[in-house]
């Protein structure tokens, strides 16, 4: 058993130059006999435009702790689907079981835990004949990696967010709001 029953991670990871494969995963993980353990079960169904699958890191490998992803965008063309249930997921994946082998989720909780992911794939990607998909690989690797930490540790903490408050806004607020 573990007392994890909630806890969030996010990241984002930029691109390379010329390439839109900027990753942003939001994730939940918690107890299978918990809040998190009952939204991943009643994830199963799908929703129109917004496929939910299983994390694998290949035919026949679904990860553990056991993982289910889905799209923050509606999904556009099967292009899209090949990318999202392809490079992304297989990068997800190994980012899971990296995070495990790392000692960042305890291998003694796996089968006890269970992680929803929110995952973003620019649409661009499906269309863009120069896409890098090593570079789409690295970035929702290293972002679900840092999301995975970032939640296992309960960061950022809110002492680093108040003592931050008026240094650090949203990047779309640009030039919007003065701090």
């Amino acid at each position: 058993m573990t007392d994890i029953i909630f806890r969030t991670g996010e990241a984002t990871v930029l691109a390379a130059e010329g390439q839109a494969t900027d990753a942003m995963p939001e994730i939940v993980i918690g107890a299978v006999n918990g809040p998190v353990g009952t939204a991943f079960a009643s994830m199963l169904g799908q929703s129109v435009g917004h496929t939910r699958m299983f994390v694998v890191r290949d035919l026949n490998q679904a990860v553990k702790p056991a993982a289910i992803m889905t799209s923050k965008v509606t999904i556009p063309s099967a292009e899209y689907v090949d990318l999202l249930g392809g490079v992304v997921q297989g990068a997800i994946g190994d980012a899971i079981l990296d995070s495990v082998i790392d000692g960042v989720i305890p291998k003694d909780i796996v089968d006890d835990i269970c992680i929803i992911l929110t995952v973003w794939l620019d649409l661009r990607c499906a269309e863009d004949p120069n896409l890098d998909k090593a570079d789409l690989y690295r970035t929702n690797y290293e972002a679900t990696k840092l999301a995975i930490k970032r939640a296992m540790n309960n960061e950022p903490g809110i002492d680093e967010l108040i003592a931050n408050r008026k240094s650090v806004k949203h990047y779309a607020l640009d030039g919007v709001v003065e701090y």
